[in-house]
């Protein structure tokens, strides 16, 4: 999550769209057979447990895809991106290559969108009924230098792959694309790339899920804060936080309100979990503005941009977490709540399978 949003026009000049998002044979070969060696993925998901479909889930129902949530291949993933993984480094490139091993892994076809100065890798599950119309769920890989990005974005990239593993289970009226965004630190600039192919090909996309920043969880009074004015677009939210002592305890839901029928069951699937839920629905006029930078600060405003609805999912990042951008330590894999983290993949599941049609 990059700190300063008013970034996008200075980007978006810049930009070298490239509409073809199929990969060349080479490519797409290479994504399907490399192995977990290659990627410097030690997890343990796949290549010890013998594959995807190992820990099938019981019930393919939303409830079910949302109880099947595997914390611990969650953990696993989380352990091994949250290393430093700056654009063109070593393990940007293995965490770039885990993405597209496991999308291919279960399943998806698998793209690697490269455009003018980086790759986005992009998975596609086909809908049975209605093929034409997509739901997006995504999170970026990249990171600033020298921090391990644990909750930015570790969390959210781990997240993505859980939830590619479950809904890759079962067969979906829509389409359903996995992504793992690139140099989102750098101004959203692989979204917004997406978003272009987007706009430019009309994808009828309905819908984006995006996780940004979900490890982070406090529950001590005061340790939760807001943005400056957050009161006057948010009153009754922030009375619940003022009548819960402002503690950091819940998953913050930042979706413009054409996206709220999208986001309405997410709480019913994570507070199962024990995730508590704050949603703050954003004017459709107010959406793309300025004064709100700080509700615009991830993948999703690039979505928002081209008035496709989308939802930030997130822990509110430095408004909770002081470790946030490695400010006042490392932002690390110990200091996350991983319960915390995998109701609000739950949620997420649970939400996206009704959206997808089941």
């Amino acid at each position: 999550m990059p700190r300063i949003f008013a970034r996008a026009a200075l980007c978006s000049s810049s930009l070298l769209v490239t509409p073809a998002l199929a990969c060349g044979p080479g490519q797409q070969a290479q994504t399907e057979t490399s192995s977990a060696s290659e990627t410097g993925d030690t997890s343990g998901s796949e290549t010890e447990t013998g594959g995807p479909s190992e820990q099938a889930c019981a019930d393919l129902s939303p409830a079910g895809l949302a109880d099947c949530v595997d914390q611990d291949r969650y953990l696993a993933d989380l352990e091994f991106i949250a290393q430093p993984r700056e654009p063109g480094s070593a393990h940007w490139q293995a965490v770039q290559d885990l993405c597209a091993e496991r999308f291919a892994a279960h399943g998806f076809e698998v793209d690697l969108h490269t455009y003018a100065t980086g790759v986005n890798v992009i998975g596609r599950k086909i809908g049975t009924q209605t093929p034409d119309e997509h739901i997006l769920i995504a999170a970026h890989y990249d990171h600033i230098p020298g921090c391990n990005g644990a909750d930015d974005n570790a969390t959210g990239v781990a997240a993505v792959l859980e939830s590619a593993r479950i809904l890759s289970q079962v067969e979906t009226p829509r389409t359903l694309l996995v992504a793992c965004w690139d140099e989102e630190e750098s101004g959203l600039i692989g979204a917004e790339a997406y978003a272009g192919v987007v706009s430019d090909t009309g994808q009828d996309l309905l819908f984006n899920y995006n996780f940004e920043m979900i490890g982070f969880r406090d529950d001590a009074p005061n340790s939760q804060t807001v943005p400056d004015g957050f009161d006057l677009l948010f009153p009754q939210q922030v009375a619940e936080l003022e009548a819960n002592e402002y503690r950091g305890d819940f998953l913050a839901i930042i979706v413009d309100d054409d996206g709220l029928p999208f986001t309405g069951s997410i709480a019913t699937y994570a507070e199962a979990r024990g995730v508590e839920v704050l949603t703050m629905p954003v004017p459709s006029d107010l959406k793309n503005s300025p004064l709100l930078a700080d509700l615009r600060r991830s993948d999703h405003a690039a979505f928002w941009a081209i008035d496709v609805p989308a939802v930030m999912l997130t822990d509110t990042s430095n408004f909770r977490y002081a470790n946030y951008h490695c400010g006042a330590g490392e932002d690390a894999v110990e200091l996350l709540d991983h319960e915390f983290a995998a109701g609000v993949i739950a949620g997420t599941v649970g939400a996206a399978a009704e959206a997808l049609g089941l």
